[in-house]
C-alpha cells in the first residue's frame, strides 16, 4: 500500500468525529514519581475501552469503509491489541471478526478477543509476520484491516496527538512506543502540521529494535527477535510500507532494556496506580531516561526551535504515550516480584 508522505490533518480531524462514542478522550496526567526537574506527563491510552489505543485506528478504518466491504465481516493480524480493537468495533457494528495471532500471543489478549465474539487463529511468528508484509493471505473472509500501514488506521491513531496538544500546548517532546509505526506516524503527522517544534521520539526495547539500526543506515534493516513480556512492540524489521513515513517523521529513538521497562511498569503501578503493559511502559522508561540525561540512540538533525534550550529553571515537558494496559496476570505477578517472565 502506498501511504502519503504525511497523513493530512483534515483526515485526522475527520477521524476524531468518526470515533465519537467509540474511543474515549483519554486523560493526560503527571507522573507522580518525578517531583524535580523535567516534567513527565502520561497519555493514558490504557484507559480506552479495550485497554489500548488500537481502538482509534480500528474504529476509524471500519467506520469509514463502504458497507458492501463489510458484508463478509473483518479480519486482522495482531499480537493482541489491534485484535481487540477490531473485535470491539465488529461487535458494535454487528459483523463477524477473525483475528490471526502469533503463537506467542498472551492468553490475556486472545481471551479478550474471544469474549468480544472474535475467532482466533494462531500461526508461527514468521507466517503471521508475512501477513503484515503482504497485506493479507488467502483463506480468510471479509475486509482485512491492517494493524499498521493503513492510512485510515494511522489517521485514527493521530487523534491522540490532537488531544495532547490541546491539553498541554507547551509540550516539548512526545515519546511513543514503536511497534509497526502506526501510532507514532499518526502522532508525528499531527505535530509536524500543528506544532513543528515538538520532538517525536520512538521507544524500542532491546529484544526487538529494528527502527534504530534502520534509521542509522537510512534503509530498513532486519534484526534478531526474541519474545519477551514486551509483546506489543518490536519485530524483525521495519515494515517497508511504513519506512517512508517513519524515516521522515521520527526525530529520534531510545532503546530500552527489559529491566528498565519492567521498572517503569512497577513505578506506574506503585506511584500512579496505573497498569501498563510492556509496550506502554517502554515509553515511560524512555521518558525517565531522557530526564536522567540519557543520550538518544539515534537522532535526526532538523531545523526546529529547541524549546528544551529555554532559560534555566523552565522545565522541559515530556509526554509518554502509555499505549496499552493489557498484560497477562501471571507475567505481572512475576514482574512485581522482580522476576523476568
Amino acid at each position: 500500500m502506498n501511504l502519503p508522505p504525511i497523513i493530512p490533518l483534515d483526515d485526522i480531524r475527520a477521524a476524531r468525529e468518526r470515533l465519537r462514542g467509540l474511543a474515549v478522550r483519554t486523560p493526560l496526567v503527571r507522573l507522580a514519581a518525578l517531583e524535580d526537574g523535567d516534567e513527565v506527563w502520561l497519555k493514558l491510552e490504557n484507559l480506552q475501552p479495550i485497554g489500548s489505543f488500537k481502538i482509534r485506528g480500528a474504529g476509524n478504518a471500519m467506520r469509514r469503509a463502504p458497507p458492501p466491504l463489510l458484508q463478509g465481516g473483518v479480519w486482522t493480524a495482531s499480537a493482541g491489541n489491534m485484535a481487540q480493537g477490531v473485535a470491539w468495533c465488529a461487535r458494535e457494528m454487528g459483523i463477524a471478526c477473525t483475528v490471526v495471532v502469533p503463537e506467542h500471543a498472551p492468553d490475556t489478549k486472545t481471551s479478550a478477543v474471544e469474549r468480544l465474539g472474535g475467532r482466533i487463529v494462531r500461526l508461527p511468528f514468521d507466517a503471521w509476520w508475512r501477513i503484515l508484509v503482504e497485506h493479507g493471505a488467502p483463506g480468510y473472509d471479509g475486509l482485512f484491516v491492517h494493524p499498521v500501514s493503513d492510512a485510515a488506521v494511522i489517521a485514527g491513531n493521530g487523534t491522540a496527538a490532537l488531544e495532547i496538544l490541546e491539553d498541554l500546548p507547551d509540550v516539548d517532546t512526545i515519546v511513543v512506543p514503536y511497534g509497526g509505526g502506526g501510532l507514532i506516524c499518526g502522532i508525528a503527522s499531527v505535530t509536524r502540521q500543528l506544532a513543528p517544534d515538538v520532538e517525536v521520539l520512538a521507544a524500542e526495547v532491546e529484544t526487538a529494535a529494528p527502527l534504530t539500526p534502520s534509521l542509522r543506515s537510512d534503509a530498513p534493516r532486519e534484526v534478531a527477535y526474541t519474545p519477551s513480556f514486551v509483546d506489543g512492540i518490536g519485530g524483525r524489521s521495519v515494515l517497508a510500507d511504513m519506512w517512508p513515513l517513519a524515516s521522515t517523521l521520527i526525530d529520534g529513538t531510545l532503546v530500552m532494556t527489559l529491566e528498565e521497562t519492567a521498572e517503569a511498569l512497577r513505578l506506574l503501578l506503585e506511584r500512579n496506580r496505573l497498569l501498563a503493559e510492556g509496550a506502554g511502559a517502554s515509553a515511560v522508561a524512555a521518558a525517565i531516561a531522557l530526564v536522567g540525561g540519557r543520550a538518544l540512540s539515534w537522532t535526526r538533525a532538523r531545523p526546529v526551535r529547541r524549546r528544551t534550550g529555554r532559560a534555566p529553571g523552565i522545565r522541559r515537558k515530556i509526554v509518554a504515550v502509555v499505549s496499552g494496559g493489557n498484560i497477562d496476570t501471571l507475567r505481572l505477578i512475576r514482574l512485581l516480584q522482580r522476576e523476568m517472565p
